[in-house]
């Protein structure tokens, strides 16, 4: 287990937060409809790996479908940072965190395990996709 600390924000830097991550475990892409628009690089933590540094009341949440999860962004400037969740199928709660709002860091390290797929929008998750080009 190569675990880090990571901090991330927004684009305006009024949402902050720091994770736990271990990259060499993966990350992931989905096809769903909402990952597909906002082309969500997600890492997978368990919530306790997971601190918010500011106050909630920066954050929106949109949730659709079953409203078992809550895509969390920041309300002055946009920026979808992270989800929280809870999906008994997949292990329960969760929050996967957007990648590209980490900053302090790289795609080499990233990338250090395996980028998998899951076909959600077809509610296959366990699949990927037919076509990832996209994703």
């Amino acid at each position: 287990m190569n675990t880090k600390t990571y901090h991330g924000s927004c684009h305006c830097g009024a949402m902050r937060f720091e994770a736990d991550i271990d990259f060499a475990e993966g990350t992931g892409k989905c096809n769903c409809s909402y990952c597909a628009k906002t082309r969500l690089w997600g890492k997978h933590v368990k919530p306790e790996a997971f601190r918010l540094l500011t106050d909630e009341d920066v954050l929106g949440a949109y949730q659709f479908n079953t409203h078992s999860v809550a895509h969390r962004f920041c309300t002055r400037c946009g920026i979808h940072a992270f989800t929280r969740g809870d999906i008994p199928e997949a292990g329960g709660k969760f929050v996967t965190i957007n990648v590209a709002c980490l900053d302090d860091a790289d795609v080499p390290e990233m990338l250090q395990g395996p980028v998998r797929y899951f076909d959600g929008l077809h509610d296959n998750w366990m699949n990927p996709p037919a076509e990832t080009r996209h994703l």
